[in-house]
């Protein structure tokens, strides 16, 4: 099983940008597909993007299409996520987690971090 850990949330004002970042510790990681989601309070947790183990496919949220763009180094067993153009409704606890497969389903990932607040606000 492998183990995650978020960092790089914040607060930032709209049109700002923030990196996530989510390192793995375990083994295998380069096996996994790796996604970020997202859950902003009073809502349900929503997908954001993912990235396949050998980053041949990444897919995204249209909400996030063209703002948003997950990258990973398997040697430093981390994914990032770059937010440009940050905008409010983009606040939420974001989280990462590793699947078996590529997919854009919570209930297929079976590995979470703790999760990271980002926060949009002027």
């Amino acid at each position: 099983q492998v183990q995650l850990v978020e960092s790089g949330g914040g607060l930032v004002q709209p049109g700002g940008s923030l990196r996530l970042s989510c390192a793995a510790s375990g083994r295998s990681f380069s096996s996994y597909t790796m996604g970020w989601f997202r859950q902003a309070p009073g809502k349900e947790r929503e997908f954001v993007a993912t990235i396949s183990s050998g980053r041949t496919i990444t897919y995204y949220a249209d909400s996030v299409k063209g703002r948003f763009t997950i990258s990973r180094d398997n040697a430093k067993k981390t994914v990032y996520l770059q937010m440009n153009s940050l905008k409010p409704e983009d606040t939420a606890v974001y989280y990462c987690a590793a699947s078996g497969i590529v997919s854009v389903s919570p209930n297929l990932y079976n590995a979470w971090g703790q999760g990271t607040q980002v926060t949009v606000s002027s």
